[in-house]
């Protein structure tokens, strides 16, 4: 189990939303209606209230920052110095002594403002005495503003920190930047440790999590160090300091034997040198790293002696129980990341190490010898000298074979055990046909194809297709012929000469019709029809259509007179109006004087087309007996929509404000009492 948690700190708000915060929730949950005439009593105890009331909210808040942030001397000394190299505890500290402190000037103030408001002699003196007292108290959050916005910032921080467990089964990989120690924790662990091919890539404390043995062990990514003075270390390699002096933990030392890291193996083992004295009873195995590139057994003489100097210096640092070094098997291993060759025997010698390291102080804790009190094993002493063999009579055994055989008759062999049978996992495969109930058992294993000759089978597999195709061939023809006699088409063959030669031109006319529109269609011409006020070519006329009638030999008169009755049905009304304005007499076309009564009527008329009808008229077929019981039915509907339309102005957000003016913000002060309506 993780201890610490520093994700479920609370959020520190700034100097001025602090005070906005406890004052807003003063003025919320405290009466505000006091008035002169009220007895002084009273007076004062409606501002004592308000002064307590705020110094209690201010107390509460700054007791949980207090509270939830970690007391660097009660925490594991590994959480305790990380937080020192990261945030300089002394800096830390003092922000979280500030915050102590203007809670007990907080405190002190308002114990102050009480006893003065005690004896105020009017409602102003209350007031301002108020007024005074919680102008103290922000003056003092404000004096503490940076030590609130600098515990927030370590608060975010400390949230993006791993959740490292000093206490559980840990494997710790150091060495030098860019050794592959990010690529071998990716490899091991479902970690995503960002790699790249320069140093110091990884700039913090990654933990992955692996499991050897049905254990779970957890893997520490620890920045890359370089081999300088103590003082000269910056944060980042503070970081891999503080883990390996505090974490119970595998050390895993990589080792680039290629030279590729740009470091050579004798600044490699000069690290090694500076830092052992902080693998100290730990299991501590040297993993030489990149053998794709360089084997070991290739490198010189030299680097070879300093590789052996370091494995000596590893067995040297865990003894066994008799005080002798360990033996030596798993102290120096090889790998690549790049192949993966030996990773995952790197994995398995390191947990193996860490698991008897374990195991073996277990054995020595007196824990251990308070269990084995509880245990009590009876060992029966021998009598004589007579061996006793457990004896089992024959009749058990007979019952038993028999039980065996009933029972495995009525077991049915499961596929696993058929699995079994048959090779296993990846070599039998089971039939998933042999449960089909079919004809012929034989049919079982058929193969049937979904897709054949780009067509889906299961599409003809009817079988009365032949039937239905024959009978809708039947009704296609049948509704052809119908088509057919419906159909008249003239041959021409009745027709005289002159009406022939005026048949064939107008076919010809049409099919140049059809062509021009399908040039038009294709080309940039495919517009709307313009209106005739606008036809400045004046090319739809009726004198033009006139002459064409005229050359196919055909009398136009009546086609004119029929298209200007159509196009002057209003004008004739308009021009006997305007002879009316002009005092002339009204005439008809036969010269007759019509009925001013019906021409002023057809006038009403022609002008009532174009007004609306009332909202609530009452239109036949509606199914509605008069206007008001349409008005209600109105009413009704738009109140059906009102829930919907509300809906529909829901945004994006989780967020949603119905009312945008609520009625427990806009109505006063709530009175004594229930509180149902919130």
């Amino acid at each position: 189990m993780v201890q610490y948690n520093f994700k479920k700190i609370t959020v520190v708000p700034t100097g001025k939303d602090f005070i906005d915060i406890i004052l807003s929730r003063t003025q919320r949950q405290t009466p505000t209606v006091v008035h002169k005439g009220y007895a002084i009593s009273r007076i004062r105890q409606f501002y004592m209230r308000k002064v307590k009331y705020t110094q209690q909210n201010f107390h509460d808040k700054l007791s949980t920052i207090i509270e939830e942030f970690p007391r660097l001397d009660d925490i594991h000394p590994f959480y305790g110095d990380l937080l020192h190299v990261l945030y300089n505890k002394d800096h830390f500290k003092l922000a979280l002594g500030q915050i102590n402190t203007a809670r007990n000037l907080i405190g002190k103030i308002a114990k102050d403002y009480v006893k003065l408001l005690k004896y105020g002699d009017s409602l102003y003196r209350c007031k301002s005495l108020k007024v005074a007292a919680l102008g103290r108290m922000c003056t003092v959050i404000k004096r503490v503003g940076p030590s609130l916005a600098y515990l927030e910032q370590i608060r975010q921080h400390m949230a993006r920190l791993p959740s490292i467990d000093p206490n559980t089964r840990t494997i710790l990989i150091c060495g030098y930047p860019n050794v592959g120690k990010s690529s071998f924790i990716n490899k091991i662990t479902r970690a995503d440790v960002d790699v790249q091919p320069y140093a110091f890539t990884t700039k913090s404390l990654f933990v992955g999590h692996t499991d050897y043995k049905y254990l779970r062990y957890q893997v520490i990514d620890t920045p890359g160090i370089l081999d300088r003075p103590f003082e000269d270390r910056n944060i980042i390699e503070m970081c891999s300091i503080t883990a390996l002096a505090h974490l119970r933990a595998a050390v895993l030392f990589f080792l680039d034997i290629s030279g590729s890291c740009g470091y050579s193996i004798a600044q490699q083992a000069a690290l090694f040198h500076s830092i052992k004295s902080l693998f100290m009873n730990k299991p501590l195995i040297i993993v030489c790293n990149k053998t794709d590139l360089q084997a070991l057994e290739g490198i010189s003489e030299d680097d070879m002696k300093l590789v052996m100097e370091m494995k000596a210096e590893a067995m040297k640092t865990l003894i066994g129980q008799g005080g002798e070094p360990t033996n030596d098997e798993g102290v120096l291993l090889t790998m690549s990341t790049l192949t993966e060759e030996g990773v995952i025997a790197v994995k398995n010698a390191a947990c193996e190490r860490l698991l008897d390291q374990r195991v073996e102080l277990k054995m020595k804790s007196k824990k251990l010898n308070d269990c084995l009190n509880r245990f009590h094993v009876a060992m029966p002493k021998p009598r004589d000298q007579k061996e006793r063999p457990p004896c089992i009579p024959e009749a058990v055994l007979e019952a038993k074979d028999k039980k065996a055989e009933q029972a495995a008759e009525k077991q049915k062999k499961l596929e696993k055990d058929l699995e079994n049978e048959n090779g296993g996992a990846g070599v039998y495969s089971a039939s998933l046909r042999k449960h089909y109930i079919l004809a012929d058992d034989e049919w079982k294993e058929d193969i049937m194809p979904e897709i054949l000759d780009g067509h889906n089978v299961y599409d003809f597999v009817d079988p009365d297709i032949l039937q239905r195709l024959e009978e809708l061939e039947r009704e296609e023809g049948m509704r052809q012929e119908q088509v057919a006699d419906d159909d008249f088409e003239m041959d021409g063959a009745e027709l005289t000469p002159e009406e022939q030669e005026a048949l064939a031109a107008i076919r010809k006319k049409k099919s140049l019709l059809i062509q021009q529109h399908r040039m038009k269609k294709s080309t940039a011409e495919s517009r709307p029809t313009v209106p005739r006020k606008f036809d400045k070519d004046k090319q739809f006329t009726s004198e033009r259509m006139g002459r064409q009638l005229s050359t196919l030999g055909l009398d136009p008169t009546l086609a004119i007179n029929r298209a200007r009755s159509k196009s002057r049905g209003r004008k004739r009304e308009r021009s006997i109006d305007r002879g009316d304005q002009n005092g002339n007499d009204d005439m008809d076309l036969d010269g007759n004087q019509p009925n001013k009564k019906l021409r002023l009527r057809s006038r009403s008329q022609s002008r009532s087309r174009s007004k609306s009808r009332p909202p609530y008229e009452v239109v036949p077929g509606e199914g509605l007996k008069d206007s008001a019981q349409k008005k209600k039915a109105v009413k009704l509907a738009e109140k059906s929509h009102k829930n919907r339309n509300k809906d529909a102005r829901k945004g994006e957000a989780d967020r949603v404000i119905p009312t945008l003016r609520p009625k427990h913000l806009f109505s006063g002060k709530r009175s004594t009492g229930k509180t149902d309506r919130r």
